[in-house]
């Protein structure tokens, strides 16, 4: 059955690529459903929405937009435009997926419309700048970006097979048709890394036996992000947040951290969750050479070619046990706190190269002395990756979520 694919992008600058990106589609036999937002002259070829009408949604005219010449304007007029009317229609079923192309503004422009769209609408995004740090271009939602290689300007022997390569993979993405589960089990959140693989794989066969499907997210930053919007959207039941070491990035300024508001959600919500200081052991660097100079003598573990992981020292885990009392504190739903006093991952268990049992006592002593009496705390001498560990704290999940 033919769908309809949006094609967001400026058809004054852009408008041969574009309009080879929308014969491609259309020869594969969807319809097209194109969105104007170029700003500097005229479209090449008609769209379906004009730029005017983009401009308009973010309370301007484009005549106004040319007149006072500013690009940087020009760009957030369109970005603000362009998300409100693709998620309008996208509420009205007009369209089934979504591609765009450009520069760093384009690329802007046309993730902006993506992000304005639920999880799991094909999107597509060729980029100049895909290789790059996308964080800010993806968010929590899952937009593909595809390299560009040569910059979005002109139909050559290279741009022409990535172009039609993309329009091959929208048109790949909604002729998928998902079968869906025959119920709609409720959802769990469980927070992941490398280190804590075992313990997560452990506590969601407990939590599937018991009748819930888990989220389980890998805490990349992006990863820890992610779930806490999914949360804010009302969509889960219960977090099991085993995995809490964007926090150590955060404060030690490495660069998986997800941010300040990192365990916020499930306190707002009000649901059950438990929290496991997972992997606060360690901060995240890419390739060894990247590590600040700051911290070159401190404890280094290559776990991969490109991530250098450093052992967290006393004075840091007492500061991130307070930070997590004080996350817990805030919850307005039940919340209890499991502490494996054998290690709070892999590397941080006897015998291993993180073993530290002072600094993760600090860690221990810091939540224990800070959280209010409302906040249940359960100590256990086991490795967080052990069977007992991902049995009790999803007994208590479990208990919680049955009230």
């Amino acid at each position: 059955m033919p769908k309809t694919i949006a094609i967001v992008g400026a058809l004054d600058t852009k408008g041969d690529e574009f309009a080879f990106v929308k014969s491609e589609i259309e020869r594969r036999g969807h319809g097209t459903l194109v969105i104007d937002t170029g700003v500097i002259g005229d479209a090449a070829f008609e769209a379906d929405v004009s730029n005017e009408q983009v401009a308009e949604a973010a309370g301007t005219t484009i005549d106004a937009l040319r007149k006072r010449g500013d690009r940087g304007e020009a760009i957030d007029a369109m970005t603000a435009g362009v998300a409100e009317i693709v998620q309008g229609l996208y509420e009205a079923g007009v369209f089934d997926g979504i591609i765009s192309m450009g520069g760093s503004a384009g690329t802007a422009v046309g993730t902006s419309a993506m992000r304005a769209l639920p999880v799991g609408v094909p999107k597509v995004m060729v980029s100049t700048v895909a290789a790059g740090d996308t964080t800010n271009y993806v968010g929590i939602k899952d937009v593909t970006m595809i390299p560009s290689v040569v910059d979005v300007a002109g139909i050559n022997r290279i741009s022409r097979r990535i172009f039609a390569n993309a329009a091959g993979a929208i048109a790949g993405m909604v002729e998928s048709e998902v079968q869906e589960a025959v119920e709609d089990k409720p959802l769990i959140t469980a927070s992941m890394f490398g280190n804590t693989t075992e313990a997560v794989d452990q506590a969601r066969a407990i939590m599937e036996e018991a009748g819930y499907e888990v989220l389980v997210f890998h805490c990349t930053g992006a990863g820890g992000r992610t779930m806490e919007g999914l949360i804010d959207e009302g969509l889960i039941e219960g977090v099991l947040d085993i995995t809490t070491t964007e926090w150590a990035d955060e404060l030690a300024g490495g660069v998986l951290t997800a941010g300040p508001e990192r365990m916020d959600a499930a306190g707002r919500a009000g649901i059950p969750q438990v929290i496991v200081p997972g992997c606060l052991d360690m901060v995240n660097f890419w390739a060894p050479d990247t590590v600040p100079e700051k911290y070159r003598d401190r404890r280094l573990h290559k776990w991969n070619p490109n991530i250098t992981l450093m052992r967290t020292n006393v004075e840091e885990n007492a500061r991130l046990g307070e930070i997590i009392a004080e996350k817990a504190n805030a919850s307005s739903g039940p919340v209890t706190i499991f502490l494996p006093l054998k290690g709070v991952s892999i590397l941080d268990s006897p015998g291993n190269e993180f073993w530290w049992p002072d600094a993760d006592q600090a860690l221990y002593d810091a939540i224990k002395s800070n959280v209010s009496t409302d906040v249940s705390v359960t100590e256990m001498d086991c490795n967080i990756n052990d069977p007992a560990f991902a049995e009790a704290v999803t007994g208590r999940l479990l208990s919680d979520l049955r009230g």
